[in-house]
């Protein structure tokens, strides 16, 4: 996984799932019974427990640190749960300029748990990368600003065009939040990171540079800073018109959703930057004449680029059958281009 990241032809192409236990596991479902979303993120031996279980299982190339994008929040005070069927649910929403001084920066000790857990799991992987993750400034805020999941981000949205000088103010404490989340996990030692940006596809190209682009570089930075040698994946959802900006934040390998072939994504960015995905998760659900000749598919648009990671197109669906999974990681390894 490392070597393609890199840029660098590996013996065949590396594939991990974005979302790799959430809810698709018995064995997740299991060892969550009865534990809260934000709890089980803070549980060290349960943390490693639910991230080395599809690795375990499928074989993948790599692991996903098992977390949630609103977990350095809630460690900084933010007061917030995550609602089984809603998702992260905001107690005060982020209206005004006062409401900065609820979101103070992230300190290491604030999450020494998150160190522990990547120290157990760098000991438990050998020799595979474990990915640290985060939620990218915008995303964040998003969440902040609606006072939980939107389809269509008016209260972000307004905020943004109207106060752009508090708008820039929020995105740079998310980022610092951001930023010091996947530092301590590359310093506890995670081999590359992962910058989730969920809901940016909600803008056109011209107001991402703008008002998104700086914060998610400033993130994507920050890691760079700390280690030149840990890769920097960013991903975000129907962002096939911003993928050459999300690039140019600073990414290593520009994660492309399901929407845009991986060809023409490569084009897109100048043939310069290796690629992750693009899978559409739904077709996971599909017979195996057909999920295989997809992800054949896949393999072939992605070796147009330097370097490919399969993936899915965004995450792995909850009712997925795990023998589909384990199919299409079989169907990778054995892929000889």
């Amino acid at each position: 996984m490392l070597r393609a990241a890199r840029r660098l032809r590996p013996a065949h192409t590396p594939v991990w799932f974005m979302r790799q236990a959430g809810r698709s596991l018995p064995e997740y479902r299991k060892v969550r019974e009865g534990i809260a979303m934000l709890d089980s993120c803070r549980r060290p031996e349960l943390v490693t427990e639910i991230t080395l279980q599809p690795v375990r299982r499928y074989g993948v190339d790599a692991a996903i640190f098992f977390s949630d994008i609103v977990v350095p929040l809630k460690a900084v005070g933010v007061g917030l749960d995550i609602r089984p069927g809603v998702g992260p649910v905001i107690d005060q929403p982020f209206r005004t300029r006062a409401d900065l001084d609820r979101i103070p920066e992230l300190e290491p000790e604030m999450i020494g748990d998150i160190a522990e857990s990547v120290g157990l799991l760098t000991a438990e992987l050998g020799g595979t990368p474990l990915i640290g993750f985060a939620g990218a400034p915008f995303t964040l805020a998003s969440y902040l600003v609606e006072g939980g999941p939107s389809r269509d981000l008016a209260r972000t949205k307004a905020l943004m065009y109207s106060d752009p000088q508090l708008w820039e103010a929020l995105l740079q404490r998310l980022a610092q939040i951001s930023a010091g989340f996947l530092r301590v996990q590359v310093a506890a030692g995670a081999s590359a990171v992962q910058l989730f940006d969920s809901w940016v596809g909600a803008l056109p190209l011209a107001d991402y540079r703008r008002f998104v682009q700086p914060s998610s570089a400033a993130v994507l930075d920050a890691v760079r800073e700390l280690d030149p040698t840990a890769p920097r994946i960013h991903f975000g959802v129907q962002t096939g018109e911003l993928l050459p900006a999300m690039a140019e934040a600073g990414a290593d390998v520009v994660g492309v959703d399901f929407r845009v072939p991986l060809d023409v994504a490569t084009a897109r960015l100048g043939g310069d930057h290796a690629v992750q995905g693009n899978l559409d998760p739904a077709l996971l659900f599909a017979s195996r004449e057909v999920l295989g000749q997809r992800v054949r598919q896949t393999l072939e648009a992605g070796a147009a680029a330097p370097g490919h990671i399969f993936n899915l197109g965004h995450g792995v669906l909850p009712d997925t059958d795990p023998d589909q999974a384990k199919f299409v990681v079989d169907t990778v390894h054995a892929w000889k281009g």
